[in-house]
């Protein structure tokens, strides 16, 4: 069956790629869209550079067509803007003064056209909006989001660790050099034996088969399960407190050259930043090879990264409410005492002003981090789970050399519109790094949440 999907200004926005991604279907954009990206063709940010990506796009196909009567995509489909049905009837609580409600006129238009030329062709409204596929479904109008950048229930599942089975008799080959992925094994409902299908650096805890009480942990490289290297260490002064955290500091403890991509999920009080932090401090204050230059930080923010410009003060002044969670965690690593921490709230203060000022730790807003080629730097992105796919695919393409990138977040917190567990920037770069041996992955359970009694009884509760 023919379809032809009718684009909203969100996703466009969002993915300015998105009129490559329908096949060879027809594309309609409305004209009403075609204002709303001359109107913010001159926003600042991420949807001001969208906006003139899709519009220079156009132009393109401009120039090989008239656009009101199709052109011919590329991938076989056709595309053209839509400037009649300003006549259609909707009902009277849906005005036609709003733009969303002229975008269902279009779908209803071409709908009721269909349908008196009796050709079987299914009018499909491509929205991030969720009230507006609300809408469409009132008025019998099929609406969908943009799936091209969805990640599938499965992909979303996957954590980066799994509990396999190991023979007794095959421990000590373990330690010395790992296992072959054929040794372990995991049981089914029955008892029956089954091969896992582990992906390349995937975290493994192996529980010896014959001691169910002795448990080793371990790491997928290259067709065998091998000890983790860094299981001992301390990086400034911590010490891993539950099986996560062994697998993080795993990852983050690693080279740039060999781990250049770290993608940590997990709820809130499981460490993720105090972690991060804590091996960039090791690894820049107390590795004398110099590995890396500097600890630079981002935190995405919805209306923070597009209104950065109106507010007062300097870019450090106007980064610094977002950053306080990082100073909260460099408190606690700058003063390991935790029963004398806050005694002396100057000191502690001067401690961490010390850090910023030595250009140890650098904190950018998300805007001036993108476009630039980052060298030889521990990259921290916290709550990355508020970036578009777009944006982090931007991050991680512009890794120079010696550099690390470590992406932080809960995918099941996000602030930003049009987003949700399933579209967001770090949930789409761990469907498409899985299995990569440049990236290692691990996601923090519940009952590994570290921050008080309290906060892993919320984590379980709420």
């Amino acid at each position: 069956m023919k379809k032809t999907y009718v684009l909203d200004t969100n996703v466009l926005i969002q993915a300015p790629y998105a009129i490559h991604c329908f096949e060879e279907n027809t594309i309609v954009i409305p004209l009403v869209v075609i204002e709303e990206l001359d109107g913010l063709k001159r926003a600042e940010g991420e949807r001001g550079a969208n906006a003139r990506t899709v519009i220079r796009s156009l132009e393109d196909l401009r120039t090989k067509g008239d656009l009101l009567k199709g052109v011919v995509l590329p991938e076989g489909g056709l595309i053209r803007i839509e400037k009649n049905f300003v006549d259609v009837q909707l009902p009277p609580d849906l005005p036609d003064n709003k733009s969303d409600n002229r975008i269902l006129m279009v779908c209803c238009g071409l709908k009721q056209e269909n349908e008196g030329t009796g050709e079987e062709c299914q009018i499909i409204l491509v929205t991030k909006d969720l009230l507006l596929r609300l809408k469409a479904q009132i008025l019998g109008i099929q609406a969908e989001d943009l799936t091209t950048e969805q990640v599938s229930p499965d992909d979303a599942q996957y954590t980066g660790r799994c509990q396999v089975y190991l023979p007794d008799e095959l421990a000590k080959d373990f330690k010395k050099s790992g296992v072959s992925l054929d040794k372990v094994y995991t049981c089914d409902e029955d008892g029956n034996r089954q091969t896992p299908v582990l992906e390349e650096n995937e975290f493994v805890i192996l529980k010896l088969d014959q001691s169910s009480k002795k448990t080793l942990l371990g790491r997928v490289d290259g067709g065998k399960v091998v000890p983790l290297v860094y299981k001992k260490s301390k990086p400034y002064g911590i010490v891993p407190r539950n099986v996560g955290q062994y697998f993080m500091q795993e990852a983050l403890m690693q080279s740039a050259d060999k781990a250049p991509l770290v993608i940590i999920k997990g709820m809130a009080g499981t460490a993720k930043t105090f972690y991060a932090l804590a091996v960039g401090l090791e690894k820049v204050y107390n590795n004398p090879d110099g590995e890396y230059r500097r600890i630079l930080i981002s935190r995405p923010n919805a209306q923070f990264d597009e209104d950065i410009g109106f507010l007062p003060g300097d870019e450090q002044e106007k980064i610094a409410p977002l950053m306080r969670p990082v100073i909260d965690n460099l408190e606690q690593l700058l003063d390991s005492d935790e029963a004398r921490r806050y005694e002396d709230e100057t000191a502690l203060s001067d401690k961490v002003n010390e850090i910023f000022e030595r250009g140890i730790i650098q904190c950018e807003a998300l805007n001036f981090i993108r476009g630039r080629s980052i060298v030889k730097t521990y990259l921290i992105i916290d709550e990355a789970q508020n970036m578009t796919p777009n944006q982090v695919k931007g991050i991680i393409t512009r890794a120079g050399a010696d550099t690390k990138i470590i992406l932080l977040g809960d995918p099941n917190q996000i602030d930003r519109p049009f987003l949700d567990e399933r579209t967001n920037g770090l949930s789409y770069a761990a469907k498409y790094m899985k299995g990569s041996p440049l990236c290692w992955q691990i996601t923090l359970s519940a009952d590994e949440c570290e921050r008080s009694p309290l906060a892993m009884d919320a984590v379980k509760r709420l």
